[in-house]
């Protein structure tokens, strides 16, 4: 594949989306990424870490995934929780939320994970959909805890669905 460009024309180039981009120049506005943040959910704990947007989240740093469950035996259940926020003329709430499954065995450094589901569950919060199939009622309960001590203001904004959805 030929990768010159003519004089004068600007280089395309990939955009690089972290927490401090605002995802504006070449590509802008087909996925705004700015609007979704990835939470974790670990052992009943849920904290939200960025680097789980390029999959570099803590529990994910140094581990070998596999799309073979029986590749991780002694793994432990691991949440990706993407929560996309609405921007609406009466102010943020929590708009779609979906969670995805992954198996983590931190000793082996072995890891099991759809990939595939995680882009598009990612897709479906963009999209304001609540998938929360999987989550227990600890994991639901921490996500709720987290999503309300983060901004209560946009919990209380939050359709009654979601609410219904971690109860």
């Amino acid at each position: 594949m030929d990768n010159n460009q003519p004089e004068g024309k600007k280089p395309i180039a990939l955009n690089i989306v972290n927490a401090k981009s605002k995802h504006k120049g070449f590509g802008a506005g087909s996925i705004d990424l700015n609007n979704v943040s990835p939470v974790i959910i670990d052992g009943g704990e849920a904290v939200i870490d960025i680097g789980a947007m390029h999959a570099k989240s803590k529990v994910e740093k140094g581990i070998k995934f596999s799309a073979n469950r029986e590749d991780v035996p002694d793994g432990r259940q691991v949440w990706v929780v993407w929560v996309a926020v609405d921007r609406t003329p009466e102010g943020q709430s929590y708009g779609g939320i979906t969670a995805c499954e992954m198996w983590i065995d931190t000793e082996a450094r072995r890891g099991w994970k759809i990939l595939a589901d995680h882009v598009n569950k990612l897709d479906s919060a963009l999209k304001r959909r609540i998938i929360l199939e999987g989550l227990g009622t600890a994991e639901k309960a921490a996500l709720k805890s987290l999503l309300i001590a983060h901004n209560e203001d946009w919990w209380n904004g939050s359709s009654e669905e979601l609410k219904a959805a971690l109860s």
